[in-house]
């Protein structure tokens, strides 16, 4: 496995974390997500159609900088990198969560380790 597809499952894991510790869950992310404006996007992760995806800034103001801050402090990358990982991560994340294009919060944390599985098969 290469430090790309390492650093990768970190992102996501950290994503995951997030998930996991929003007040109202995968809910409550989503709202958090579509509040800060990017509910066409989230939208398209929740449904069945192609995902639009987000930039860095977007990922940045949806979820706060020190949250993109504590990620790249804790994988040693630079806040650039931690915000482009996650703004990569988060579509696929949301998208994997909802595979019949609805919210169905049941077992996240089974879903989302069966996703990071994929990412590296």
């Amino acid at each position: 496995m290469g430090i790309f597809d390492q650093l990768k499952g970190s992102i996501v894991t950290e994503v995951m974390d997030l998930v996991r510790n929003q007040e109202g869950g995968l809910t409550g992310l989503v709202s958090k997500l579509k509040d800060s404006g990017l509910g066409d996007q989230v939208e398209s992760w929740i449904g069945l159609g192609e995902n639009k995806t987000i930039d860095a800034n977007q990922a940045t103001s949806a979820l706060g900088g020190n949250f993109i801050q504590s990620i790249a402090a804790k994988l040693g990358v630079s806040h650039e990198e931690a915000a482009n990982g996650v703004a990569e991560a988060l579509p696929q994340m949301v998208d994997k969560l909802t595979p019949n294009g609805v919210i169905e919060e049941g077992d996240i944390l089974h879903k989302g380790m069966s996703m990071l599985k994929g990412l590296f098969d």
